[in-house]
Protein backbone atom coordinates (compact mmCIF):
# COMPACT_ATOMS: atom_id res chain seq x y z
CA UNK A 1 0.00 0.00 0.00
CA UNK A 2 1.25 3.49 -0.87
CA UNK A 3 2.63 5.58 1.97
CA UNK A 4 0.12 8.24 0.87
CA UNK A 5 -2.68 5.87 1.84
CA UNK A 6 -1.18 4.66 5.13
CA UNK A 7 -0.14 8.07 6.41
CA UNK A 8 3.58 7.24 6.45
CA UNK A 9 4.45 9.87 3.87
CA UNK A 10 8.13 10.06 4.87
CA UNK A 11 8.46 6.25 4.89
CA UNK A 12 9.62 5.93 8.50
CA UNK A 13 8.78 2.24 8.42
CA UNK A 14 11.71 1.71 6.04
CA UNK A 15 14.06 2.40 8.99
CA UNK A 16 13.19 -1.04 10.37
CA UNK A 17 15.45 -3.88 9.30
CA UNK A 18 14.08 -6.65 7.11
CA UNK A 19 13.35 -9.08 9.96
CA UNK A 20 11.42 -6.46 11.93
CA UNK A 21 9.43 -5.45 8.84
CA UNK A 22 8.42 -9.10 8.40
CA UNK A 23 7.21 -9.21 12.01
CA UNK A 24 5.24 -6.02 11.47
CA UNK A 25 3.73 -7.42 8.28
CA UNK A 26 2.60 -10.58 10.13
CA UNK A 27 0.96 -8.49 12.84
CA UNK A 28 -0.70 -6.26 10.25
CA UNK A 29 -2.11 -9.29 8.43
CA UNK A 30 -3.50 -10.66 11.71
CA UNK A 31 -5.12 -7.33 12.55
CA UNK A 32 -6.65 -7.07 9.08
CA UNK A 33 -8.06 -10.59 9.28
CA UNK A 34 -9.06 -10.90 12.94
CA UNK A 35 -9.44 -7.49 14.58
CA UNK A 36 -10.83 -4.97 12.10
CA UNK A 37 -13.82 -7.15 11.08
CA UNK A 38 -15.04 -7.51 14.69
CA UNK A 39 -13.92 -4.24 16.31
CA UNK A 40 -17.17 -2.31 15.92
CA UNK A 41 -19.29 -5.21 17.15
CA UNK A 42 -17.30 -5.85 20.33
CA UNK A 43 -16.83 -2.11 20.95
CA UNK A 44 -20.57 -1.58 20.65
CA UNK A 45 -21.28 -4.42 23.08
CA UNK A 46 -18.51 -3.33 25.47
CA UNK A 47 -17.06 -6.84 25.50
CA UNK A 48 -13.47 -8.00 25.13
CA UNK A 49 -12.77 -10.47 22.29
CA UNK A 50 -10.93 -13.11 24.30
CA UNK A 51 -10.42 -15.29 21.23
CA UNK A 52 -7.76 -12.84 20.05
CA UNK A 53 -5.39 -13.79 22.88
CA UNK A 54 -4.40 -17.06 21.21
CA UNK A 55 -3.68 -15.21 17.98
CA UNK A 56 -1.42 -12.75 19.76
CA UNK A 57 0.30 -15.65 21.51
CA UNK A 58 0.95 -17.32 18.15
CA UNK A 59 2.48 -14.08 16.85
CA UNK A 60 4.94 -14.19 19.81
CA UNK A 61 5.01 -10.41 20.07
CA UNK A 62 4.64 -10.28 23.86
CA UNK A 63 8.01 -12.01 24.16
CA UNK A 64 9.59 -9.94 21.39
CA UNK A 65 8.36 -6.71 22.99
CA UNK A 66 10.15 -7.44 26.27
CA UNK A 67 13.97 -7.64 26.13
CA UNK A 68 14.19 -9.40 29.50
CA UNK A 69 11.74 -12.08 28.39
CA UNK A 70 13.28 -12.50 24.94
CA UNK A 71 16.87 -12.34 26.12
CA UNK A 72 17.56 -10.10 23.15
CA UNK A 73 18.41 -6.43 22.63
CA UNK A 74 16.12 -3.49 23.25
CA UNK A 75 13.86 -3.21 20.19
CA UNK A 76 12.18 0.09 20.93
CA UNK A 77 11.60 0.98 17.30
CA UNK A 78 9.88 -2.32 16.50
CA UNK A 79 7.86 -2.12 19.72
CA UNK A 80 6.75 1.37 18.80
CA UNK A 81 5.60 0.35 15.35
CA UNK A 82 3.75 -2.60 16.86
CA UNK A 83 1.94 -0.29 19.31
CA UNK A 84 1.12 2.05 16.43
CA UNK A 85 -0.18 -0.78 14.26
CA UNK A 86 -2.36 -2.19 17.05
CA UNK A 87 -3.91 1.23 17.69
CA UNK A 88 -4.38 1.79 13.97
CA UNK A 89 -6.65 -1.29 14.02
CA UNK A 90 -8.30 -0.58 17.37
CA UNK A 91 -7.27 1.45 20.41
CA UNK A 92 -8.90 -0.96 22.89
CA UNK A 93 -6.84 -3.87 21.59
CA UNK A 94 -3.72 -1.69 21.72
CA UNK A 95 -4.52 -0.74 25.31
CA UNK A 96 -5.06 -4.37 26.37
CA UNK A 97 -1.67 -5.28 24.91
CA UNK A 98 0.03 -2.19 26.35
CA UNK A 99 -1.23 -2.98 29.85
CA UNK A 100 -0.12 -6.61 29.64
CA UNK A 101 3.29 -6.09 28.04
CA UNK A 102 4.25 -2.52 28.89
CA UNK A 103 2.86 -2.01 32.37
CA UNK A 104 2.61 -5.50 33.89
CA UNK A 105 5.54 -7.28 32.22
CA UNK A 106 7.46 -4.00 32.23
CA UNK A 107 7.08 -3.65 36.01
CA UNK A 108 8.26 -7.20 36.57
CA UNK A 109 11.20 -6.76 34.20
CA UNK A 110 12.28 -3.54 35.92
CA UNK A 111 11.54 -4.34 39.56
CA UNK A 112 11.47 -8.10 40.13
CA UNK A 113 14.26 -10.37 41.33
CA UNK A 114 15.76 -12.88 38.91
CA UNK A 115 13.72 -15.68 40.49
CA UNK A 116 10.53 -13.65 40.17
CA UNK A 117 11.26 -12.85 36.54
CA UNK A 118 11.79 -16.52 35.81
CA UNK A 119 8.55 -17.34 37.59
CA UNK A 120 6.27 -14.82 35.88
CA UNK A 121 7.71 -13.58 32.59
CA UNK A 122 7.77 -16.84 30.56
CA UNK A 123 4.04 -17.60 30.95
CA UNK A 124 3.21 -13.92 30.41
CA UNK A 125 5.34 -13.91 27.26
CA UNK A 126 3.36 -16.90 25.98
CA UNK A 127 0.18 -15.07 27.05
CA UNK A 128 -0.79 -18.05 29.18
CA UNK A 129 -1.06 -15.57 32.05
CA UNK A 130 -2.41 -12.08 31.44
CA UNK A 131 -1.23 -9.12 33.46
CA UNK A 132 -2.76 -5.92 34.83
CA UNK A 133 -1.30 -2.85 36.54
CA UNK A 134 -3.06 -1.27 39.52
CA UNK A 135 -1.89 2.22 40.44
CA UNK A 136 -4.73 4.76 40.09
CA UNK A 137 -7.17 5.06 42.98
CA UNK A 138 -10.71 6.44 43.34
CA UNK A 139 -9.43 9.60 45.01
CA UNK A 140 -5.94 9.81 43.49
CA UNK A 141 -4.97 10.03 39.84
CA UNK A 142 -2.52 12.78 39.01
CA UNK A 143 -1.48 13.07 42.68
CA UNK A 144 -0.99 9.34 43.20
CA UNK A 145 2.69 9.71 44.14
CA UNK A 146 1.81 11.54 47.34
CA UNK A 147 -1.87 10.70 47.65
CA UNK A 148 -1.82 6.90 47.53
CA UNK A 149 -4.16 5.52 50.20
CA UNK A 150 -3.81 1.79 49.55
CA UNK A 151 -1.66 0.34 52.32
CA UNK A 152 0.63 -2.64 52.75
CA UNK A 153 1.42 -4.03 56.21
CA UNK A 154 4.03 -6.72 56.84
CA UNK A 155 2.76 -9.67 58.89
CA UNK A 156 5.38 -12.39 59.17
CA UNK A 157 5.98 -13.88 55.73
CA UNK A 158 2.95 -12.11 54.29
CA UNK A 159 1.83 -8.61 53.37
CA UNK A 160 -1.70 -7.43 54.12
CA UNK A 161 -3.11 -5.07 51.48
CA UNK A 162 -6.07 -2.77 52.14
CA UNK A 163 -7.57 -0.07 49.97
CA UNK A 164 -9.02 0.49 46.51
CA UNK A 165 -7.90 0.97 42.92
CA UNK A 166 -9.81 2.35 39.94
CA UNK A 167 -9.63 2.26 36.13
CA UNK A 168 -7.50 -0.88 36.16
CA UNK A 169 -7.41 -2.35 32.64
CA UNK A 170 -7.59 -6.15 32.24
CA UNK A 171 -8.23 -6.52 35.97
CA UNK A 172 -11.51 -8.45 35.67
CA UNK A 173 -9.75 -11.40 34.05
CA UNK A 174 -6.02 -10.90 34.67
CA UNK A 175 -4.04 -13.73 36.22
CA UNK A 176 -1.38 -11.43 37.71
CA UNK A 177 -2.05 -7.88 38.93
CA UNK A 178 0.96 -5.69 39.63
CA UNK A 179 -0.39 -3.57 42.46
CA UNK A 180 1.23 -0.60 44.17
CA UNK A 181 0.66 0.18 47.84
CA UNK A 182 2.22 2.32 50.56
CA UNK A 183 4.13 0.47 53.28
CA UNK A 184 2.69 1.66 56.60
CA UNK A 185 6.06 1.19 58.30
CA UNK A 186 8.34 3.35 56.16
CA UNK A 187 5.78 5.26 54.04
CA UNK A 188 7.38 4.06 50.79
CA UNK A 189 5.43 2.84 47.76
CA UNK A 190 6.11 -0.82 47.02
CA UNK A 191 4.98 -3.21 44.32
CA UNK A 192 3.19 -6.54 44.75
CA UNK A 193 1.94 -9.22 42.38
CA UNK A 194 -1.57 -10.27 43.38
CA UNK A 195 -2.59 -13.54 41.79
CA UNK A 196 -6.09 -14.24 40.50
CA UNK A 197 -8.33 -15.75 43.16
CA UNK A 198 -6.45 -14.28 46.13
CA UNK A 199 -8.92 -13.88 49.04
CA UNK A 200 -9.69 -10.25 49.84
CA UNK A 201 -9.20 -9.11 46.23
CA UNK A 202 -12.32 -8.09 44.28
CA UNK A 203 -12.41 -6.62 40.76
CA UNK A 204 -15.69 -5.19 39.44
CA UNK A 205 -16.06 -4.13 35.81
CA UNK A 206 -16.72 -0.43 35.23
CA UNK A 207 -19.84 -0.01 33.09
CA UNK A 208 -21.10 2.87 30.98
CA UNK A 209 -17.83 3.93 29.35
CA UNK A 210 -17.93 5.90 26.10
CA UNK A 211 -14.29 5.15 25.23
CA UNK A 212 -12.12 2.02 25.01
CA UNK A 213 -15.30 0.04 25.46
CA UNK A 214 -13.62 -3.31 24.76
CA UNK A 215 -11.13 -2.80 27.59
CA UNK A 216 -12.36 -4.32 30.86
CA UNK A 217 -11.46 -1.58 33.32
CA UNK A 218 -12.23 -2.43 36.92
CA UNK A 219 -12.71 -1.03 40.37
CA UNK A 220 -10.56 -3.06 42.76
CA UNK A 221 -11.30 -3.51 46.45
CA UNK A 222 -8.66 -4.88 48.83
CA UNK A 223 -9.84 -6.08 52.22
CA UNK A 224 -7.27 -7.90 54.31
CA UNK A 225 -5.81 -9.20 51.04
CA UNK A 226 -2.78 -11.33 51.93
CA UNK A 227 0.09 -11.89 49.53
CA UNK A 228 3.34 -13.71 50.34
CA UNK A 229 6.65 -11.90 50.69
CA UNK A 230 7.69 -13.86 47.58
CA UNK A 231 5.16 -11.76 45.64
CA UNK A 232 6.61 -8.41 46.68
CA UNK A 233 8.62 -6.97 43.80
CA UNK A 234 12.13 -7.16 45.22
CA UNK A 235 13.43 -4.13 43.34
CA UNK A 236 10.52 -1.74 43.96
CA UNK A 237 11.51 0.43 46.90
CA UNK A 238 9.73 3.76 46.25
CA UNK A 239 7.49 5.60 43.82
CA UNK A 240 10.61 6.44 41.83
CA UNK A 241 10.64 2.82 40.67
CA UNK A 242 6.97 3.08 39.65
CA UNK A 243 7.76 6.27 37.73
CA UNK A 244 10.52 4.46 35.86
CA UNK A 245 7.95 2.04 34.47
CA UNK A 246 5.64 4.90 33.49
CA UNK A 247 8.47 6.69 31.69
CA UNK A 248 8.71 3.80 29.27
CA UNK A 249 5.00 3.17 28.84
CA UNK A 250 4.20 6.83 28.14
CA UNK A 251 6.22 6.51 24.97
CA UNK A 252 3.98 3.60 24.01
CA UNK A 253 0.90 5.79 24.40
CA UNK A 254 2.46 8.36 22.09
CA UNK A 255 2.92 5.60 19.50
CA UNK A 256 -0.71 4.56 20.01
CA UNK A 257 -1.79 8.13 19.36
CA UNK A 258 0.04 8.05 16.04
CA UNK A 259 -1.77 4.83 15.16
CA UNK A 260 -5.14 6.43 15.91
CA UNK A 261 -4.23 9.45 13.77
CA UNK A 262 -3.13 7.17 10.94
CA UNK A 263 -6.43 5.30 11.08
CA UNK A 264 -8.39 8.56 11.07
CA UNK A 265 -6.49 9.80 8.02
CA UNK A 266 -7.00 6.52 6.15
CA UNK A 267 -10.72 6.40 6.92
CA UNK A 268 -11.21 10.03 5.91
CA UNK A 269 -9.19 9.67 2.70
CA UNK A 270 -11.06 6.54 1.58
CA UNK A 271 -14.39 8.18 2.37
CA UNK A 272 -13.49 11.38 0.50
CA UNK A 273 -12.56 9.39 -2.60
CA UNK A 274 -15.86 7.47 -2.58
CA UNK A 275 -18.37 10.01 -1.34
CA UNK A 276 -19.88 12.16 -4.08
CA UNK A 277 -21.58 15.53 -3.71
CA UNK A 278 -22.40 18.06 -6.41
CA UNK A 279 -21.63 15.43 -9.01
CA UNK A 280 -18.08 14.52 -8.04
CA UNK A 281 -16.02 12.95 -5.21
CA UNK A 282 -15.58 15.32 -2.29
CA UNK A 283 -11.84 14.56 -2.42
CA UNK A 284 -11.72 17.08 -5.26
CA UNK A 285 -12.89 19.97 -3.08
CA UNK A 286 -10.28 22.39 -1.76
CA UNK A 287 -11.52 22.44 1.84
CA UNK A 288 -11.59 18.64 2.00
CA UNK A 289 -8.04 18.42 0.68
CA UNK A 290 -6.99 20.98 3.28
CA UNK A 291 -8.44 18.79 6.07
CA UNK A 292 -6.66 15.72 4.69
CA UNK A 293 -3.33 17.55 4.54
CA UNK A 294 -3.73 18.80 8.10
CA UNK A 295 -4.37 15.23 9.25
CA UNK A 296 -1.39 13.93 7.31
CA UNK A 297 0.81 16.72 8.68
CA UNK A 298 -0.07 15.92 12.29
CA UNK A 299 0.48 12.21 11.71
CA UNK A 300 3.83 12.73 10.01
CA UNK A 301 5.14 15.17 12.62
CA UNK A 302 4.17 12.91 15.51
CA UNK A 303 5.54 9.80 13.79
CA UNK A 304 8.88 11.58 13.39
CA UNK A 305 8.83 12.48 17.10
CA UNK A 306 8.17 8.95 18.33
CA UNK A 307 10.72 7.40 15.96
CA UNK A 308 13.36 9.67 17.47
CA UNK A 309 12.05 8.82 20.94
CA UNK A 310 12.61 5.12 20.21
CA UNK A 311 16.14 5.86 19.05
CA UNK A 312 16.85 7.67 22.32
CA UNK A 313 15.58 4.63 24.21
CA UNK A 314 17.88 2.33 22.30
CA UNK A 315 20.81 4.72 22.79
CA UNK A 316 20.21 4.76 26.55
CA UNK A 317 19.74 8.55 26.69
CA UNK A 318 15.98 8.42 27.26
CA UNK A 319 14.63 10.68 30.06
CA UNK A 320 11.28 11.50 31.67
CA UNK A 321 10.85 14.70 29.70
CA UNK A 322 11.32 12.87 26.40
CA UNK A 323 8.36 10.53 26.91
CA UNK A 324 6.27 13.21 28.67
CA UNK A 325 6.60 15.65 25.76
CA UNK A 326 5.75 12.96 23.21
CA UNK A 327 2.72 11.78 25.18
CA UNK A 328 1.39 15.32 25.70
CA UNK A 329 2.02 16.53 22.15
CA UNK A 330 0.99 13.44 20.20
CA UNK A 331 -2.26 12.90 22.09
CA UNK A 332 -3.18 16.56 21.64
CA UNK A 333 -2.56 16.33 17.89
CA UNK A 334 -4.47 13.04 17.84
CA UNK A 335 -7.53 14.67 19.38
CA UNK A 336 -7.36 17.37 16.73
CA UNK A 337 -6.86 14.91 13.88
CA UNK A 338 -9.75 12.58 14.72
CA UNK A 339 -11.96 15.65 15.03
CA UNK A 340 -11.08 16.70 11.50
CA UNK A 341 -11.78 13.20 10.21
CA UNK A 342 -15.19 13.21 11.91
CA UNK A 343 -15.85 16.62 10.37
CA UNK A 344 -14.99 15.34 6.91
CA UNK A 345 -17.45 12.45 7.24
CA UNK A 346 -20.14 14.85 8.51
CA UNK A 347 -23.16 12.98 9.92
CA UNK A 348 -21.79 9.62 8.85
CA UNK A 349 -18.86 10.23 11.18
CA UNK A 350 -20.95 9.39 14.24
CA UNK A 351 -21.98 5.96 12.95
CA UNK A 352 -19.99 2.90 14.00
CA UNK A 353 -20.30 1.45 10.49
CA UNK A 354 -17.96 4.19 9.25
CA UNK A 355 -15.45 3.44 12.05
CA UNK A 356 -14.25 6.97 12.76
CA UNK A 357 -16.68 7.49 15.64
CA UNK A 358 -14.94 4.68 17.57
CA UNK A 359 -11.57 6.38 17.12
CA UNK A 360 -12.97 9.78 18.13
CA UNK A 361 -14.32 8.34 21.37
CA UNK A 362 -11.22 6.25 22.12
CA UNK A 363 -8.95 9.24 21.57
CA UNK A 364 -10.44 10.82 24.68
CA UNK A 365 -9.15 7.98 26.84
CA UNK A 366 -5.66 8.01 25.31
CA UNK A 367 -5.56 11.77 25.86
CA UNK A 368 -6.05 11.25 29.61
CA UNK A 369 -4.37 8.01 30.67
CA UNK A 370 -0.67 7.59 31.49
CA UNK A 371 -0.65 11.17 32.74
CA UNK A 372 -2.85 14.04 31.55
CA UNK A 373 -1.52 16.65 29.15
CA UNK A 374 -1.16 19.05 32.06
CA UNK A 375 0.86 16.67 34.24
CA UNK A 376 3.14 15.71 31.37
CA UNK A 377 3.58 19.38 30.50
CA UNK A 378 4.74 20.05 34.06
CA UNK A 379 7.24 17.18 33.84
CA UNK A 380 8.72 18.80 30.74
CA UNK A 381 8.47 22.25 32.29
CA UNK A 382 10.45 21.10 35.31
CA UNK A 383 13.15 19.73 33.04
CA UNK A 384 13.52 22.86 30.90
CA UNK A 385 13.32 25.42 33.73
CA UNK A 386 14.87 23.50 36.60
CA UNK A 387 11.89 24.50 38.76
CA UNK A 388 9.09 22.09 39.74
CA UNK A 389 5.54 23.42 39.49
CA UNK A 390 4.00 20.04 40.32
CA UNK A 391 3.34 20.96 43.95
Amino acid sequence: MSELLTGDLYQFESILDEDDRKILDRVRAFLDAEVRPIANDYWGRAEFPFQLIKGFADLDIARLANPVASGGPQRSLLNGFLAMELARADASVATFFGVHVGLAMGSISACASDDQKERWLPPMSRMEKIGAFALTEPESGSDIAGGMRTTARRDGDEWVLDGAKRWIGNATFADLIVLWARDVEDGKVKGFVVEKGTPGFTATKIEGKIALRMVENANITLENCRVPEANRLAGAHSFRDTAGVLRRTRSGVAWQAVGVMMAAYEIALAYAQEREQFGRPIAGFQLVQDLLVRMLGNTTACLGMVVRLAQLQEEGTFRDEHSALAKAYCTTRMRETVGWARELLAGNGILLEHHIGRFVADAEALYSYEGTREINSLIVGRAVTGISALT
